[in-house]
């Protein structure tokens, strides 16, 4: 079994917790490991896995491979073309290694799965299934007339644990919803799968020749850096745009006759494992632990006369008096209240601040980065001031700034700097002044995180006036 865990989306809907550079699957949001890291655990000691994600996320994805110490490969898209390529990308390289006749199994990073046992069992039962030729896909058993989720629905023929598929549909209206959970015969279709490499690549040529032949041309010029793999960009860029359920499976399930064992191509296998896709700040209360009074609070809360709310503090004290059923995300940079009936809606403000021309949809206050993390405490005109810790043995790259000047006051640990070929070592509570245009780089040759303020001056102090000469990281040129 080769596990694939596609970490690309967005997760625009729990903002202003999850942004663009920094999405939900990166987060810590029902235990004290990220989603993507709980998805890893829960397959319980597998030699590798493949994650496939945007290459702007690339660091974040391997440093959290690397704190639970899973060997892994990461795929890097270009640009996101959907569930559909990125699978084909995983196929063709398990085909290339020769692994085409093992089992893909297909997971998202951003699922919460609280019976980890019965999921297990699940895939156990899905596997021979999968390595006979069959696609499995994995239903959902529903515990509401829920009308946020596709649903799959089964034929009567139970055969080794699964039901042939009937058909895929889409998000019913409720009062559909309600029909479809009475009948017994309809599952929530939760996105996650197991077929044979060699398989999909068959039903993908059969339907979606096209995906097939750009995901082909992308693979053909493959470069590793690290544990990244990337493709060509230009040959992915060209790939359409496209779902697994619209480009195989459902295809695949209203037919007969197309590849091996096509009598029941696409089966299903029940699964009743606690199950969410937390598409919402409600559906993360709905799962979260809470008090007497129906609250879920995190961080800095103190709640009077609260009830069925969730409140969560990144940085600073809230607090709460004579209010229900709120949702409450405070970061560094953003606040959000709403009705917990409304909290779909949130993407609309999302959508206000992109147009707005602003960074909150983009970016936390807080940025990681490969070699640590920086702050942006304040910002004026023409000055602002980071807190930057940069992780033992880490270096940021040789760069310099045509706009801006930079002065580091060390507050922990000791760093390494060299302006213009000059080597020099600073410690606590001493500074170093980086003129404009001198080449120039930070290292931590320590054993413990270095902390500093950087206080930056000049007209310009966008991040875009980094030019870099080396770096460890590969980001000479970008």
């Amino acid at each position: 079994m080769i596990p694939i865990i596609l970490s690309g989306g967005s997760g625009t809907r729990l903002w202003p917790l999850s942004r663009t550079q920094f999405p939900k699957q990166f987060l810590p949001l029902n235990s004290d490991k990220t989603m993507l890291q709980e998805t890893v655990k829960r397959l319980d000691k597998v030699d590798t896995v493949t994650v496939i994600c945007n290459e702007e996320h690339r660091f974040l994805a391997a440093e959290q491979m690397r704190q639970i110490s899973q060997p892994c490969s990461i795929f890097l898209e270009p640009v996101g073309r959907n569930t559909a390529p990125a699978i084909a990308l995983a196929a063709l390289d398990a085909v290339a290694k020769g692994k085409g006749d093992e089992a893909l199994l297909v997971l998202a990073a951003d699922h919460v799965i609280e019976n980890e046992q019965a999921f297990r069992e699940g895939v156990a039962m899905a596997a021979p299934l999968a390595e006979s030729g069959q696609f499995v896909t994995f239903g959902i058993v529903p515990s509401c007339a829920e009308t946020g989720y596709g649903y799959i629905k089964r034929e009567d023929k139970l055969t080794s644990g699964s039901y042939p598929v009937a058909a895929f549909v889409e998000k019913p209206n409720a009062e559909t919803a309600e029909a479809y959970v009475a009948s017994g015969e309809y599952y929530w279709n939760s996105g996650m799968f197991m077929f044979r490499a060699d398989r999909y690549l068959e039903e993908l040529g059969n339907f979606r020749p096209d995906i097939l032949s750009a995901c082909q041309a992308a693979m053909q010029t493959t470069a590793a850096d690290f544990d990244f793999v990337r493709v060509d960009t230009e040959a992915f860029k060209a790939c359409p745009d496209e779902s697994i359920d619209y480009a195989v499976m459902e295809p695949l399930s209203s037919v007969s006759g197309v590849g091996e064992n096509s009598a029941a191509s696409v089966v299903v296998v029940p699964l009743d494992a606690g199950w969410s896709d937390v598409g919402s700040w409600s559906a993360l209360w709905d799962i979260k632990q809470k008090d007497e009074q129906g609250n879920v609070l995190s961080g800095d809360v103190i709640a009077h006369d609260t009830r069925g709310s969730l409140v969560m503090s990144d940085d600073r004290l809230i607090t709460t008096l004579g209010v229900d059923d709120l949702i409450i995300v405070d970061t560094k940079d953003a606040l959000l209240v709403a009705h917990k009936d409304k909290i779909q809606n949130v993407k609309a403000i999302v959508a206000e601040i992109k147009e707005g021309d602003r960074s909150e949809h983009f970016q936390h206050r807080e940025v990681y980065r490969p070699w640590g993390k920086y702050d942006s405490i304040d910002t004026g005109e023409r000055y602002q001031v980071k807190r930057i810790t940069v992780k033992p043995g880490a270096k940021l790259s040789v760069q310099m700034h045509h706009h801006r000047a930079e002065h580091w006051i060390v507050v922990s640990g000791t760093a390494k700097v060299t302006v213009d070929g000059a080597e020099k070592y600073v410690t606590e509570n001493q500074s170093v002044y980086i003129p404009i245009t001198a080449v120039h780089a930070l290292e931590n040759p320590g054993k413990v995180n270095l902390e500093l303020i950087e206080v930056q001056s000049g007209a310009y102090l966008d991040e875009d006036d980094i030019v870099r000469f080396e770096d460890r990281y590969g980001r000479v040129g970008k």
